[in-house]
């Protein structure tokens, strides 16, 4: 009996971390870390991304931008369809995410829409935090849908670091 493996889905936030110059600030240097000991571990999942990683990884700083897009290169791409866009919507309407952040919504939608078990990000502002996880967990339920956990590399490698 062959096992499944979770699928993952890599917000950008992730992305940037991981191939970002080594930064000077504690916290910062210190997520930087929890990333790439995460990224050691990715060969144990089927790891996607949409097409919003793939244009918000293209933005900035043309090395850093080729970078980030070289580490996402190999991943699986979930579309941004009908279905996806109308999860977004629902979960902006229901206040989960802020309409000013429509991407944010759609990293979630897309993971949903998907059958995504798990949305790793550093995105702790509007995606991973404990006032918007129920809300989002909430919206996508009842939008008929398994809600992915939401989580940061830290919570993703558990005890393994």
């Amino acid at each position: 009996m062959k096992i499944m493996k979770q699928k993952i889905y890599i917000e950008t936030s992730v992305i940037s971390y991981l191939v970002a110059r080594p930064s000077i600030n504690v916290v910062m240097a210190g997520h930087q870390m929890t990333t790439q000991d995460m990224w050691f571990t990715i060969d144990n999942y089927d790891v996607y991304i949409s097409d919003i990683v793939i244009q918000e990884a293209s933005r900035g700083d043309k090395k850093q931008s080729s970078l980030r897009l070289e580490v996402i290169e190999s991943f699986k791409v979930l579309e941004i369809d009908d279905e996806a866009k109308d999860i977004a919507k629902a979960l902006i309407t229901g206040k989960a995410i802020s309409g000013k952040c429509p991407e944010d919504a759609l990293h979630i939608a897309v993971a949903a829409a998907n059958g995504i078990d798990i949305i790793v990000t550093w995105n702790f502002k509007h995606i991973n935090n404990a006032f918007t996880r129920m809300t989002i967990r909430q919206v996508i339920e009842n939008k008929g849908y398994i809600c992915p956990e939401l989580c940061s590399p830290d919570e993703f490698l558990g005890d393994e670091v």
